[in-house]
This record gives C-alpha cells, sequence and structure tokens, in this order.
C-alpha cells in the first residue's frame, strides 16, 4: 500500500487537493486546527500535527502571512526524508522572501517546491479537467505531486525556476483583485487585456531582480492563471475585488469572497520593495493604496489610465 499524502490546511484550496488526491485513491491525512469531516473514506481530518509524519509528501495549503507558525508547528515533526510542496499565492516580509524558502529555513524538509497555475479550489474538489506546473528543484518532487493528484483530468507540468513559479502566482493573485476589480465597473475586454498583461509585466520585472526567468510568466504560472481569471473561473480574489467595487469594506470583502486573499496582504510590501529597489509596479501600487483606503476605485482606474506611456511589452 502506498504511503499517504498529507494535507496541511483545512481552508478551501486545502479540501480541493484532499479531494483530488483522492480521486485519484491516495490516502490522505488532512490536518486542521479546527475539526473537519470531508466525508470520503479515504480522508482522515485531524487536529493532531504529528500524524503528517506518516506521509512523505506534504501539500502545504497556507496562506503566506500564517506559513512561517505552520512550519514551526511542523517542524517537529519532520525530517530530511519528506517532501513539501506549497499552493500559497503569497510571499512573506519586506523583502519578498517565497514561501519555498520559509519552509527550508524553519523545518528539516529540504526538498521543497510550489504547485500554482490555474488550479482553483472548486475546480479542484469537482473534479473538473484542469492543469497545474510544480516549480522545484528535485525531480521525486514533481514525480511525488503527479502522482499525488495528476491524473486524466489533472495535468501537472515541471520547471525548475521555482522562484518565477512562486512569484507569478503571488502577482497573478495581485492581477486577479484587479480584474474583479474592474469586471464590477463594467470595464470591457480591452482593460482587462490591459490589467492582465501589464500585471505580468511588473511580476516579470520583480521576478528578473531574483533570478527568475521571463518565460516563466508566459506559463501557466502566469498567463495561463491570469487566462483562467479572466474567463471567470471563479475564485476568490476575483470576487474579493468585485465586492471592493461595490463599496463592501476589506473584511467583508473578504467574508464575500470565502478565502483569505493574499494579494490584498502584499499589494504594499511589493509597492515599499519596488520604491526601494527602483522597479515600476503602478498597478500593486495602485492595490495598495485601494486597500489602505489612499485612493478610491474612481482615482486607482483615473492614475492608471493616465501613466506616461512606455513600450507596449
Amino acid at each position: 500500500m502506498s504511503m499517504p499524502v498529507a494535507v496541511v490546511g483545512g481552508g478551501s484550496f486545502g479540501r480541493g487537493l484532499a479531494l483530488a488526491a483522492a480521486r485519484v485513491g491516495r490516502r490522505v491525512i488532512l490536518w486542521s486546527r479546527t475539526e473537519r469531516d470531508l466525508g470520503h473514506e479515504l480522508i482522515h481530518c485531524t487536529t493532531e500535527v504529528a500524524q503528517v509524519r506518516q506521509a512523505e509528501l506534504l501539500l502545504v495549503a497556507a496562506p503566506s502571512t500564517h506559513v512561517e507558525a505552520v512550519a514551526d508547528a511542523l517542524c517537529p515533526h519532520l525530517s530530511g526524508a519528506h517532501m513539501m510542496v506549497h499552493v500559497s499565492r503569497g510571499i512573506v516580509g519586506d523583502e519578498l522572501t517565497t514561501v519555498c524558502e520559509v519552509l527550508r529555513s524553519r523545518t528539516p524538509v529540504r526538498r521543497v517546491g510550489v504547485l500554482a497555475g490555474p488550479l482553483v479550489a472548486d475546480a479542484l474538489a469537482e473534479g473538473e479537467p484542469s492543469g497545474g506546473v510544480v516549480g522545484t528543484l528535485f525531480p521525486e518532487v514533481a514525480e511525488a505531486v503527479t502522482e499525488a493528484i495528476g491524473g486524466e483530468r489533472l495535468r501537472v507540468y515541471t520547471t525548475q525556476d521555482v522562484i518565477g513559479v512562486e512569484l507569478s502566482a503571488a502577482f497573478v493573485g495581485l492581477v486577479a483583485l484587479a480584474l474583479g476589480f474592474a469586471q464590477a465597473q463594467k470595464l470591457g475586454p480591452s482593460t482587462l487585456a490591459v490589467l492582465g498583461t501589464r500585471g505580468l509585466a511588473e511580476g516579470t520585472r520583480v521576478a528578473e531582480r531574483f533570478g527568475a526567468s521571463e518565460r516563466t510568466f508566459a506559463g501557466l504560472a502566469g498567463a495561463g492563471d491570469v487566462m483562467a481569471a479572466i474567463a471567470g473561473d471563479k475564485r476568490p480574489e476575483t470576487a474579493f475585488g468585485r465586492a471592493l467595487a461595490q463599496g463592501i469594506d476589506a473584511v467583508e470583502a473578504a467574508k464575500t469572497a470565502g478565502a483569505y486573499i493574499e494579494g490584498a496582504a502584499i499589494a504594499r510590501r511589493i509597492s515599499d520593495w519596488a520604491d526601494r529597489n527602483k522597479v515600476n509596479v503602478p498597478i500593486s501600487t495602485a492595490i495598495a493604496k485601494l486597500m489602505t483606503g489612499e485612493a478610491s476605485g474612481a482615482q486607482v482606474m483615473r492614475e492608471l489610465m493616465t501613466r506616461p506611456m512606455g513600450t507596449g511589452e
């Protein structure tokens, strides 16, 4: 009998991953700080973190704001024999530390990776045909993820550009928020295309400072993910953006979205980092202003549309 897969986090994405793994016949240990019951015979839900040591692969579905605490909780129960792959769309701290770096620095696990792309919790849970990309330096990690959740309905691609995938995921989270806001304002396809394209351009400029490949932003982790958001894949970030556009405050908007929205938390950090490092990130800065109440939605859109023109790349 194969070893179980551990899913860390009982939120919507964690539940989606657990159901995706169970769908291909894998036993799952889902650890959450609160009681869960997914009603599936292959999924064992627990609040005892020590049980995750039974798995070789851990899929970490925790927001970046909580990942340090989660890593500290996992640390005593893990060793170098384990592998960890996270699905966060966030980054940590003022210097834009990636979640993979946090997992490596706060646990004994060295074989880490990130799963990103046009994956949303509901589609994972329901088994809709989809695909994602695993960024890792370890082929066995990519293979373990493919065996855990891959199959006829979920294609898993791989790349060694780990930081590129992590930063792509983070920036797509920001862009999806902006897209939801624009959709609620009844802005048309051209505006959405501009937001999506220029948002990825911002991400590329930042990622290149960290040694990431520009090509990663043109793949599933970047352009593919933005296309899914524009197409209306019902991700929480766009729901959050729509709620903000309707005048709902951030706390209530998050409840409407039904998930923690990482883009809302990291916009200011990205904007401040970019300011210190002389990188142009107008969309991230606009979202940061919107989140802190420094500017209204109308002001933000006006600022973006009246900026000096650069290249159209």
